[in-house]
């Protein structure tokens, strides 16, 4: 089964807690702390598998959670760091984060790995926080928790050459004559409802992918029929191969065919004219083709390249692929937003930059604290130690909340919630 998107959701391990601890050796004076800190939590991280063609596997896996890491443990022993949770991904893959629509990463190269959730930081244990005026502290922190994030995942064929045209021209034909592929072939419309990928070799030994991308139709850009799952496969190639029916066997114009599909081309992304096009005249074996190529050529004027060939009876294929195979040697792959760079074809990563805190005021009339820095703070304090909370309430000082409630009006007494703890603030 061909799946080209999904959505899925990721969490990173959570560091390990700190311990508190101290030596309590026979013959060993002054001991002091000896709690060890936590490991590392696993990251969840995307690496692009080269065999892979299709998303199909997250339709049964949709949560990927990575390994806590280990706790802290008395004698300054520190616990083992969670290794990281690698997901395999097809090449070609876009990441995107669900709730906020932000590019994460556009995964093309074999081995390429993107960190699409990482794993929180370990906890410290006692021994970090010794100091000559606390020589034996009895503070330790949480493990931070992991990222979590809900992930839009979209797969754009990664090809080297694209075959494009209207239903029924013979895209499926021609892939199965040159690859090792077999698509349905049929003598109805939208005979292929997802893309084929088939390897090419050319008579001089080169070889390529090439994908028989679903027929289009006029309108295809609009989103008729099913124009924008098609035309986002055309994005990832380099080469476009415009296949027509030049026997006009449907009674179509075949010159009118080929404005029509570019047409379409541009709507969508207007510097997919900007690709390389090679134009395949088929069925070059039935009746009234040859009249109809002489016109053609005429009313194109030399533009573009036009190989006269046979799916069916397998003649002129083989000036076609060299020149295909010609093209891509001279042709890059570049995203269609903006010029290339290795920057962008590599990662996209930018973490918006977000309040370390917010004030709200809940149904009951309580005041709400959260946010990202302040939820991470509460998760790293132990609360079961009078000293970890007094260094929270430092914390939340340090940050502004004070000064941030008392702006908003909140008086002696009054109830502050974060996530399910509560709190009276103290002015």
């Amino acid at each position: 089964m061909f799946v080209d998107g999904v959505k899925i959701y990721v969490k990173g391990g959570d560091g390990g807690d700190g311990m508190v601890a101290f030596r309590r050796e026979k013959f060993v004076a002054n001991g002091g702390p000896a709690g060890g800190d936590g490991g590392k939590g696993g990251s969840v991280v995307f690496e692009v598998e080269e065999g892979l063609r299709t998303l199909v596997d997250f339709r049964y896996k949709r949560h990927f959670k990575g390994n806590p890491g280990e706790n802290g443990m008395s004698k300054g022993m520190h616990g083992h760091g969670a290794p990281d949770y690698v997901v395999p991904v097809p090449p070609g893959t876009i990441v995107k984060d669900a709730d906020t629509g932000e590019l994460l990463a556009d995964l093309i190269t074999h081995g390429q790995r993107a960190v699409v959730a990482k794993g929180g930081r370990a906890g410290r244990g006692n021994r970090r926080f010794a100091t000559p005026a606390n020589p034996a502290p009895e503070i330790s922190e949480n493990g931070e928790p992991g990222q979590e994030r809900n992930l839009e995942l979209e797969l754009k064929v990664l090809a080297d050459v694209g075959l494009v045209g209207f239903p029924s021209v013979g895209k499926s034909t021609l892939l199965s004559v040159v690859t090792a592929a077999r698509p349905k072939i049929a003598d109805y419309h939208f005979t292929t409802l997802t893309p084929n990928l088939g390897m090419v070799d050319t008579p001089d030994h080169r070889s390529f992918a090439m994908a028989d991308l679903p027929g289009l139709i006029e309108g295809a850009s609009l989103g008729v029929g099913l124009g924008h799952q098609f035309l986002k496969h055309i994005e990832r190639t380099r080469v476009i191969v415009h296949v027509i029916d030049m026997a006009g066997t449907e009674g179509r114009d075949p010159y009118d065919d080929f404005l029509k599909i570019n047409e379409e081309l541009s709507q969508y992304n207007y510097r997919l004219l900007e690709r390389p096009q090679i134009v395949v005249a088929n069925k070059m074996d039935m009746p009234g083709a040859e009249e109809n190529l002489v016109t053609f050529k005429e009313q194109i004027e030399d533009k573009y390249p036009v190989f006269a060939v046979s799916a069916l009876t397998k003649t002129g294929l083989s000036n076609m692929l060299l020149e295909i195979a010609n093209k891509l040697e001279t042709t890059e792959y570049f995203p269609l937003n903006e010029e290339p760079t290795e920057d962008q074809i590599v990662m996209y990563k930018h973490e918006a930059e977000k309040p370390e805190f917010e004030i709200s005021r809940g149904s009951d009339a309580v005041w709400v604290l959260s946010g990202s820095e302040i939820e991470r703070l509460f998760a790293m304090t132990n609360f079961d130690r009078e000293v970890s909370v007094t260094r929270f309430t430092r914390q939340l000082r340090s940050l502004g909340v004070d000064q941030a409630l008392r702006y908003r009006g909140a008086k002696d007494g009054d109830t502050v919630r974060i996530i399910e703890f509560e709190f009276e603030f103290m002015d």
